[in-house]
Order: structure tokens, then sequence, then C-alpha cells
């Protein structure tokens, strides 16, 4: 019987990351579907909390105390943990991470202790008599299917916005295990915390966004994109071709090399929808893009095209949005 061991990530309030939710949600529906089991494991200088949180989304929370995690680079810790807690099992079991900045470096860890292998950057992961994993490969141009050969188990990181969380009909169980043996691998010390400011809720848990690309011309150009992104009550996007040019922080990139987004509503203006970008906003439920030019990839996919010139346009939405909340 499979098991699916979700490996939970934190904020760096020790309250449980949103990617954990998400992975949490897939690990149970293919629990279901292969008739396994589902599991997740918190690692923590205080892990309670955020293990009550995730048994919200599992029927089982396992929590490892650990106060090395207090002030401590998480990954290593967490890495380590993970692989006494699977064991003998370990080549079994499949392992489900987010694919951000922690569960990549946990990935990594856990894959060298435990002998593990690593699909990343999943954008979809389903069962059909063992675990099927589809990551995009070139740039998002092409999607791939891969599983584990052996006794199927492995580690596979989980792109953020892939899955929808919902939490389970019932509460879940919280257990509390002891630590296996003392921490081998070197402790990384975390000497400084910085809390970025910014919009009231990070960039891919907002619901709408409105986003910008090399047509915006420059950092000037920005400041329309944020006064519509404040007035739609939404946060502000950017393509890479305007990050690398130094107009918006990389932490407003969304794309392959950026954040993954998942909006009710996401408004492009001036980006021609280059794949590399489209495999970051592909799934927002309504597209809407500002471009002169009609033939721009970004007509392909979007809901609605508008062919102007985005200050032109933006203008005038900005100055009926504006009459309307008057």
């Amino acid at each position: 019987m499979p098991r699916f061991v979700v490996v939970a990530e934190l904020n760096g309030d020790g309250s449980l990351a949103k990617i954990s939710t998400e992975v949490a949600t897939l690990a149970r529906s293919l629990a279901q579907a292969s008739g396994g089991e589902a599991v997740g494991l918190v690692v923590a200088a205080e892990p309670d909390a955020p293990a009550r949180e995730l048994a919200g989304f599992l029927p089982h929370v396992v929590t490892i105390a650990e106060p090395s995690a207090h002030w401590h680079a998480w990954a290593t810790i967490a890495a380590e943990r993970a692989a006494g807690f699977l064991g003998a099992a370990a080549g079994e079991d499949v392992v489900l991470l987010g694919a951000g900045p922690d569960g990549r470096d946990a990935a990594g860890t856990l894959a060298a202790l435990a002998g593990l292998g690593v699909l990343a950057n999943a954008v979809a992961v389903a069962w059909d008599g063992r675990v099927q994993v589809e990551m995009g490969a070139f740039g998002g141009k092409l999607i791939t299917t891969s599983g584990f050969t052996g006794s199927g188990g492995g580690i596979v990181t989980v792109r953020p916005n892939t899955v929808t969380a919902e939490p389970a009909p019932t509460q879940g169980a919280v257990e509390s295990v002891a630590a296996t043996g003392a921490l081998e691998l070197p402790l990384v010390k975390v000497v400084e915390q910085v809390v970025e400011s910014g919009a009231a809720a990070p960039i891919e848990e907002a619901r709408i966004i409105v986003s910008g690309g090399r047509g915006v011309g420059g950092p000037e150009g920005f400041q329309l994109v944020s006064e519509l992104a404040d007035q739609l009550g939404g946060a502000v996007g950017a393509t890479r071709a305007a990050v690398d040019s130094g107009w918006i922080p990389y932490s407003q990139q969304i794309g392959q090399t950026g954040k993954i987004v998942k909006p009710e509503l996401y408004l492009a203006l001036g980006i021609s929808g280059a794949i590399q970008h489209k495999v970051g906003m592909q799934t927002a439920a309504s597209i809407v893009a500002v471009n002169r030019d009609p033939d721009a990839p970004i007509a392909e996919f979007a809901d609605l095209l508008v062919v102007g010139d985005l200050f032109e346009v933006g203008r005038e939405l900005l100055a009926a949005l504006r009459a309307r909340s008057g």
C-alpha cells in the first residue's frame, strides 16, 4: 500500500506555508486514488500549531520537535529528520514537498541521505498504478510525464498553485514522536530575518494581478500598473524582461523562472505572452491582455485581447474604476 508523506514547510512566523496545504490536498487525492495512506510530517522547534493546521488537510500528522530548528536553516534539519522518519521504507514512500526555496533544498538533502530519486517542479501528479508526474521542459514548451523505477518511491517537488488547497472533511489526528539520534549535518545559523513589505497578500495568493512587460517601457510605466492594481485591490506582477531591466524587483516576476500564480483575474499590459511567462499564469481564471500587436502570442490564450496602446487603455480603465468607486 503506497504512502504519501508531506514534509510541511513553515512561514517565517512559524505558521504553515500555503504551498504545504496545496501539497497536502494533492497527497490526500493520491491516497484516495491508490488506496494508500497520506501522512504529514512537521519538523520545527514548536511544531504543534502548524501540525494542527496541516491536520485540517490530512488524516494523520506526525510532529518532531527539533529545538535546533530555531534560528538555524530549516531545510537540512527537516531532511535529516525526515530521513529518520522514513527509515527502511524510504524506497517505497512518495515524499511530497513544495518547489520553493526551502522545499528544493530539503528535497536535495533528503535525496542524498535516503538514496531517493527526485522529480522536480511538477505541474501535475496523478496515480495510474504508480505515480505519474508531469513536468515542463525546454522553458515550458514541452510537458514530460515521468515516474520512479524500482518500488515506485521517490521525492516529488510540486510547483505552487498547481493544486487548489481544499480542507479535509474531518480534522486529522496529530501524533508526536521523538527524534532519533543527534543531527549529524552541519547547522547553518540564521543571523537575520527580513520581512518584505508590500501587498497585503503575497503575489502567489492574490485574487487579482496586474502585470507589466517590456511594453510598459520603463519603471515609470509601472506606475500605471501599480495604480491599476491598487484600484482593483490586487498585486503587481512582471515578466522576466521587466525584472532583468531593473524596472521592478525579482519578487514580482511571474513565469518559468519566477512565481506561479493562479488569480481570478490576470490583467497583462504590454506582455507578448512568451511561453516562459505563460507557464506562470496560464491557470488564471480570466486573462485580459492589452497589446498593440493583434498577433502577439498572448492572443492565443487570453480570454479577452484589447488591441491598443496600453497607456491609453490603462488610463481609461483607471478613470472608469475611480469613477465607479467614487
